[in-house]
């Protein structure tokens, strides 16, 4: 994963741009990642953990419509919540995750391991949709990886 942080850190850094986060299924995983490479404050802005709906709801603008009619692993919420990182940050760039980490919380139609990935720009906007197949921390960690991808593939 370090070789994913230092591309999307250069990049970020030759494009002088800067980049938040938002955090459900990664917990702070993504953040830390690249927050523990030096020099990185020059184009991290900084992140928030939306565990909860409530968070998602009053601190990222995630629309309670959408959550309910999508429901917090969703394709719709990811790129709602790096919106709404992107504005709170004032940030060039806004990534974020969502998902089922597991063991727990799967529903019939939402498995553990499912989760989307979103970045977003002022020109575009991605979102990705996965299926793990590890436990709790290799999803985390999956979920974090691509997310550093998508963020790589939209400063293309």
């Amino acid at each position: 994963m370090l070789q994913s942080v230092q591309a999307v850190l250069e990049a970020l850094a030759a494009r002088r741009m800067s980049l938040a986060v938002a955090e459900g299924d990664t917990g702070g995983v993504l953040l830390d990642v690249l927050t523990a490479v030096a020099g990185s404050s020059a184009v991290v802005r900084g992140g928030v953990v939306a565990y909860h709906d409530d968070l998602k709801r009053q601190v990222l603008g995630v629309a309670a419509e959408v959550l309910v009619g999508h429901g917090a692993v969703s394709a719709e919420v990811a790129l709602a919540m790096a919106e709404g990182v992107r504005r709170l940050a004032g940030a060039d760039l806004g990534l974020a995750t969502t998902g089922i980490a597991g063991p727990g919380g799967a529903t019939p139609t939402k498995p553990v391991g499912l989760a989307y990935v979103a970045a977003v720009s002022a020109e575009r906007s991605l979102v990705r949709h996965h299926q793990w197949r590890g436990d709790r921390q290799t999803n985390r960690a999956a979920s974090a990886e691509a997310a550093l991808r998508l963020a790589l593939e939209l400063l293309g």
